[in-house]
Protein backbone atom coordinates (compact mmCIF):
# COMPACT_ATOMS: atom_id res chain seq x y z
CA UNK A 1 0.00 0.00 0.00
CA UNK A 2 1.49 3.59 -1.12
CA UNK A 3 0.67 6.44 1.02
CA UNK A 4 0.64 10.14 -0.25
CA UNK A 5 3.86 11.76 0.55
CA UNK A 6 1.72 14.52 2.54
CA UNK A 7 1.06 11.35 5.20
CA UNK A 8 4.70 10.18 5.27
CA UNK A 9 4.95 9.98 9.43
CA UNK A 10 7.15 12.89 10.40
CA UNK A 11 9.41 10.61 12.23
CA UNK A 12 10.41 8.63 9.32
CA UNK A 13 11.49 11.62 7.76
CA UNK A 14 13.58 12.88 10.59
CA UNK A 15 15.16 9.51 10.98
CA UNK A 16 17.52 10.35 8.41
CA UNK A 17 19.21 13.18 10.20
CA UNK A 18 21.42 13.82 9.40
CA UNK A 19 21.13 13.87 5.79
CA UNK A 20 24.35 16.52 4.66
CA UNK A 21 26.99 18.36 6.52
CA UNK A 22 26.42 20.06 9.52
CA UNK A 23 27.50 23.63 10.15
CA UNK A 24 28.53 25.01 13.60
CA UNK A 25 28.65 29.02 13.21
CA UNK A 26 31.31 30.32 15.92
CA UNK A 27 31.08 34.04 16.86
CA UNK A 28 35.16 34.00 17.65
CA UNK A 29 37.86 34.32 15.49
CA UNK A 30 39.82 31.05 14.52
CA UNK A 31 42.59 30.25 16.92
CA UNK A 32 40.84 31.47 20.06
CA UNK A 33 39.47 29.17 23.00
CA UNK A 34 35.88 29.16 21.69
CA UNK A 35 37.19 28.27 18.08
CA UNK A 36 39.33 25.61 19.56
CA UNK A 37 36.57 24.05 21.25
CA UNK A 38 34.23 24.04 18.41
CA UNK A 39 36.70 22.29 16.07
CA UNK A 40 37.87 19.87 18.71
CA UNK A 41 34.32 18.90 19.37
CA UNK A 42 33.21 19.19 15.92
CA UNK A 43 35.81 16.36 14.67
CA UNK A 44 34.58 13.77 16.60
CA UNK A 45 31.02 14.67 16.07
CA UNK A 46 31.72 14.07 12.14
CA UNK A 47 32.42 10.73 13.05
CA UNK A 48 29.53 9.88 15.12
CA UNK A 49 27.20 11.32 13.18
CA UNK A 50 28.61 10.70 9.67
CA UNK A 51 28.60 13.66 8.28
CA UNK A 52 30.79 16.71 7.79
CA UNK A 53 31.03 19.12 10.39
CA UNK A 54 31.80 22.57 9.19
CA UNK A 55 33.18 25.91 11.38
CA UNK A 56 32.13 29.27 10.34
CA UNK A 57 33.82 32.10 12.11
CA UNK A 58 31.42 34.59 12.37
CA UNK A 59 33.23 37.55 14.82
CA UNK A 60 31.94 40.90 15.97
CA UNK A 61 29.21 42.80 17.67
CA UNK A 62 29.18 40.30 20.76
CA UNK A 63 28.67 37.48 18.53
CA UNK A 64 25.06 39.03 16.87
CA UNK A 65 26.51 38.63 13.55
CA UNK A 66 27.44 34.87 14.17
CA UNK A 67 23.74 34.00 16.01
CA UNK A 68 21.37 35.95 13.53
CA UNK A 69 21.50 33.73 10.91
CA UNK A 70 21.25 30.52 13.26
CA UNK A 71 17.73 31.84 14.57
CA UNK A 72 16.82 32.15 11.12
CA UNK A 73 18.20 28.94 9.60
CA UNK A 74 15.90 26.12 8.46
CA UNK A 75 15.20 24.57 12.50
CA UNK A 76 16.03 20.41 10.59
CA UNK A 77 19.48 20.52 12.78
CA UNK A 78 22.41 21.06 10.30
CA UNK A 79 23.15 24.89 11.44
CA UNK A 80 24.13 25.28 15.39
CA UNK A 81 25.13 27.81 17.34
CA UNK A 82 28.53 28.24 19.89
CA UNK A 83 27.10 30.01 22.64
CA UNK A 84 28.66 31.14 25.50
CA UNK A 85 28.31 32.71 28.37
CA UNK A 86 29.10 36.29 25.81
CA UNK A 87 25.75 35.09 24.46
CA UNK A 88 24.07 35.82 27.83
CA UNK A 89 25.68 39.10 28.25
CA UNK A 90 24.94 40.24 24.95
CA UNK A 91 21.28 39.92 25.73
CA UNK A 92 21.91 42.29 28.50
CA UNK A 93 23.93 44.42 26.79
CA UNK A 94 22.51 45.33 24.01
CA UNK A 95 18.59 47.86 24.29
CA UNK A 96 17.81 45.95 21.17
CA UNK A 97 18.74 42.26 19.51
CA UNK A 98 17.33 40.78 15.92
CA UNK A 99 16.55 38.02 18.00
CA UNK A 100 15.34 36.40 21.06
CA UNK A 101 17.70 34.59 22.91
CA UNK A 102 15.86 32.16 24.97
CA UNK A 103 12.89 32.47 22.40
CA UNK A 104 15.11 31.38 19.07
CA UNK A 105 17.18 29.15 20.26
CA UNK A 106 17.32 25.53 21.69
CA UNK A 107 20.66 24.74 23.29
CA UNK A 108 21.63 21.19 22.69
CA UNK A 109 24.54 20.22 25.74
CA UNK A 110 27.11 22.45 27.38
CA UNK A 111 30.73 21.79 25.90
CA UNK A 112 32.81 22.73 28.29
CA UNK A 113 33.74 25.38 31.50
CA UNK A 114 36.77 27.29 31.88
CA UNK A 115 37.92 29.20 34.95
CA UNK A 116 38.73 33.06 35.47
CA UNK A 117 41.02 34.08 38.22
CA UNK A 118 41.91 36.91 39.87
CA UNK A 119 45.64 38.03 39.72
CA UNK A 120 47.89 39.90 41.27
CA UNK A 121 51.38 40.89 40.46
CA UNK A 122 54.19 38.28 41.86
CA UNK A 123 55.50 40.91 44.25
CA UNK A 124 52.40 42.08 45.31
CA UNK A 125 51.60 42.33 49.26
CA UNK A 126 48.51 40.68 48.74
CA UNK A 127 48.90 37.04 49.60
CA UNK A 128 45.21 36.03 49.72
CA UNK A 129 41.71 37.17 48.29
CA UNK A 130 40.35 38.03 51.65
CA UNK A 131 43.53 40.27 52.18
CA UNK A 132 43.00 42.35 49.12
CA UNK A 133 39.55 42.61 50.06
CA UNK A 134 40.24 43.89 53.34
CA UNK A 135 42.83 46.37 51.72
CA UNK A 136 40.07 47.58 49.81
CA UNK A 137 37.56 47.80 52.42
CA UNK A 138 40.28 49.79 54.70
CA UNK A 139 41.30 52.30 51.94
CA UNK A 140 37.50 52.97 49.60
CA UNK A 141 38.19 53.93 46.09
CA UNK A 142 42.11 53.26 46.17
CA UNK A 143 42.27 49.81 44.49
CA UNK A 144 42.38 49.17 40.84
CA UNK A 145 41.00 46.18 39.64
CA UNK A 146 41.66 45.82 35.75
CA UNK A 147 39.97 43.72 33.29
CA UNK A 148 39.93 43.79 29.41
CA UNK A 149 37.01 45.62 27.33
CA UNK A 150 34.02 47.34 28.95
CA UNK A 151 30.85 44.91 28.83
CA UNK A 152 33.19 41.51 28.59
CA UNK A 153 32.60 39.07 30.38
CA UNK A 154 35.94 39.58 32.69
CA UNK A 155 34.92 43.03 32.52
CA UNK A 156 31.05 42.03 33.96
CA UNK A 157 33.27 39.81 36.28
CA UNK A 158 35.35 42.54 37.97
CA UNK A 159 32.40 44.60 38.61
CA UNK A 160 30.52 41.54 40.45
CA UNK A 161 33.98 41.01 42.40
CA UNK A 162 33.10 44.65 43.35
CA UNK A 163 29.41 43.83 44.87
CA UNK A 164 29.86 40.42 45.94
CA UNK A 165 33.10 41.20 48.37
CA UNK A 166 31.33 44.99 49.11
CA UNK A 167 34.05 47.41 47.99
CA UNK A 168 34.76 50.06 46.91
CA UNK A 169 37.27 50.06 44.30
CA UNK A 170 37.98 51.20 40.38
CA UNK A 171 37.20 48.97 37.45
CA UNK A 172 40.09 49.70 34.81
CA UNK A 173 39.18 48.33 31.44
CA UNK A 174 42.45 47.26 29.09
CA UNK A 175 42.16 46.61 25.02
CA UNK A 176 43.43 43.03 25.29
CA UNK A 177 44.48 40.56 27.41
CA UNK A 178 48.49 41.72 26.41
CA UNK A 179 47.93 44.88 27.46
CA UNK A 180 45.83 44.10 30.81
CA UNK A 181 49.19 41.75 31.67
CA UNK A 182 51.36 44.51 30.89
CA UNK A 183 49.25 47.52 33.21
CA UNK A 184 49.24 44.65 36.43
CA UNK A 185 53.03 43.93 36.16
CA UNK A 186 53.73 47.58 35.64
CA UNK A 187 51.75 48.12 38.68
CA UNK A 188 49.39 50.50 37.10
CA UNK A 189 46.66 48.52 38.29
CA UNK A 190 46.58 46.36 41.84
CA UNK A 191 44.77 42.95 40.02
CA UNK A 192 43.43 41.89 37.33
CA UNK A 193 40.24 39.34 36.70
CA UNK A 194 41.01 37.74 33.58
CA UNK A 195 40.28 33.84 31.50
CA UNK A 196 42.57 31.80 33.35
CA UNK A 197 43.96 30.38 30.04
CA UNK A 198 45.79 33.32 28.63
CA UNK A 199 47.45 34.30 31.77
CA UNK A 200 47.94 30.56 32.55
CA UNK A 201 51.89 31.10 31.25
CA UNK A 202 52.29 34.05 33.04
CA UNK A 203 50.94 32.21 36.37
CA UNK A 204 53.08 29.13 35.90
CA UNK A 205 56.53 31.42 35.38
CA UNK A 206 55.94 33.45 38.43
CA UNK A 207 55.11 36.41 36.59
CA UNK A 208 51.59 37.26 38.40
CA UNK A 209 50.38 35.15 40.68
CA UNK A 210 46.93 33.95 41.13
CA UNK A 211 44.88 34.50 44.15
CA UNK A 212 41.63 32.71 43.22
CA UNK A 213 39.71 31.06 40.53
CA UNK A 214 36.20 32.35 40.15
CA UNK A 215 34.21 29.35 39.57
CA UNK A 216 32.00 26.77 41.36
CA UNK A 217 35.11 24.10 41.83
CA UNK A 218 39.07 24.72 41.91
CA UNK A 219 40.93 24.27 38.47
CA UNK A 220 42.25 20.97 37.56
CA UNK A 221 45.49 23.09 36.17
CA UNK A 222 46.01 24.78 39.55
CA UNK A 223 44.57 22.54 42.00
CA UNK A 224 46.30 24.68 44.87
CA UNK A 225 44.76 27.83 44.14
CA UNK A 226 41.46 28.19 46.12
CA UNK A 227 37.61 29.43 44.72
CA UNK A 228 36.92 32.76 45.27
CA UNK A 229 34.06 31.52 47.49
CA UNK A 230 36.53 29.65 49.35
CA UNK A 231 38.51 32.42 49.92
CA UNK A 232 36.12 34.21 51.80
CA UNK A 233 33.43 36.36 49.13
CA UNK A 234 30.57 34.85 49.76
CA UNK A 235 28.77 34.10 46.09
CA UNK A 236 31.92 35.51 43.76
CA UNK A 237 31.18 32.68 41.11
CA UNK A 238 31.13 33.53 37.68
CA UNK A 239 32.82 31.13 35.19
CA UNK A 240 33.27 30.93 31.45
CA UNK A 241 31.60 28.34 29.30
CA UNK A 242 30.25 27.06 25.68
CA UNK A 243 27.58 24.99 24.42
CA UNK A 244 25.85 24.19 21.34
CA UNK A 245 22.19 25.37 20.13
CA UNK A 246 19.89 25.09 17.40
CA UNK A 247 17.35 26.88 16.07
CA UNK A 248 14.14 27.07 18.51
CA UNK A 249 12.11 24.59 16.33
CA UNK A 250 13.85 21.90 15.66
CA UNK A 251 12.18 18.82 16.35
CA UNK A 252 13.11 16.96 19.53
CA UNK A 253 14.50 13.73 17.95
CA UNK A 254 16.96 15.61 16.30
CA UNK A 255 17.92 17.60 19.46
CA UNK A 256 17.92 14.09 20.82
CA UNK A 257 20.44 12.91 18.00
CA UNK A 258 22.86 15.73 18.15
CA UNK A 259 22.56 15.66 22.12
CA UNK A 260 23.34 12.06 22.12
CA UNK A 261 26.34 12.55 20.10
CA UNK A 262 27.80 15.75 21.53
CA UNK A 263 27.48 13.26 25.06
CA UNK A 264 29.55 10.51 23.80
CA UNK A 265 31.63 13.28 21.84
CA UNK A 266 32.64 14.87 25.21
CA UNK A 267 33.36 11.40 26.72
CA UNK A 268 35.71 10.30 24.42
CA UNK A 269 39.27 10.71 26.41
CA UNK A 270 41.24 12.25 23.51
CA UNK A 271 38.43 15.36 23.27
CA UNK A 272 38.79 15.54 26.96
CA UNK A 273 42.92 16.08 26.85
CA UNK A 274 42.42 17.96 24.11
CA UNK A 275 40.09 20.49 25.67
CA UNK A 276 41.92 20.20 28.65
CA UNK A 277 45.03 21.19 27.20
CA UNK A 278 43.11 24.69 26.01
CA UNK A 279 41.87 25.01 30.00
CA UNK A 280 38.44 23.40 29.55
CA UNK A 281 36.76 21.45 31.58
CA UNK A 282 34.98 19.13 29.27
CA UNK A 283 31.17 19.19 30.16
CA UNK A 284 28.26 18.06 28.69
CA UNK A 285 24.54 18.68 29.82
CA UNK A 286 21.29 18.25 29.01
CA UNK A 287 19.13 20.19 26.89
CA UNK A 288 17.35 21.65 29.69
CA UNK A 289 20.44 21.98 32.20
CA UNK A 290 21.72 24.69 29.62
CA UNK A 291 19.05 26.17 28.61
CA UNK A 292 19.08 26.64 32.66
CA UNK A 293 22.27 27.80 32.94
CA UNK A 294 21.57 30.71 29.61
CA UNK A 295 18.98 31.75 31.61
CA UNK A 296 20.00 32.43 34.92
CA UNK A 297 23.49 33.99 33.25
CA UNK A 298 21.20 36.12 31.22
CA UNK A 299 19.69 37.51 34.89
CA UNK A 300 22.91 37.85 36.73
CA UNK A 301 24.65 39.55 34.21
CA UNK A 302 21.98 42.10 33.17
CA UNK A 303 21.73 43.20 37.02
CA UNK A 304 25.53 43.42 36.59
CA UNK A 305 25.51 45.49 33.81
CA UNK A 306 22.71 47.43 35.29
CA UNK A 307 24.29 48.07 38.89
CA UNK A 308 27.73 49.11 36.50
CA UNK A 309 25.50 51.86 34.64
CA UNK A 310 27.34 50.70 31.35
CA UNK A 311 25.09 52.22 28.32
CA UNK A 312 23.43 50.01 25.97
CA UNK A 313 24.55 50.52 22.20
Amino acid sequence: MFLPATLVNPARAQAVFPSRSLRIVVPFSAGGVGDLTARTVAQKLAGLLGQPVVIDNRPGAGGVVAAAPVARAEPDGHTLFLMSNGTAVTAGLFKSLPFDTLRDFTPVSTLGHFDMAVVVPADSSHQTLGELVAFARAHPGQLNVGSINVGSTQNLAAELFKSTAGIDSQVVPFNGTPALIGALRGRQVDAAVEILGPVLAQIQSGAVRALAVTGERRSVVLPQVPTAVEAGVKDFVASSWNALAVPSKTPRPVVDRLHRALVAALADPDVREKLRALNVDARSSTPEQAAALLAADIRRWGAVIERAGIPKP
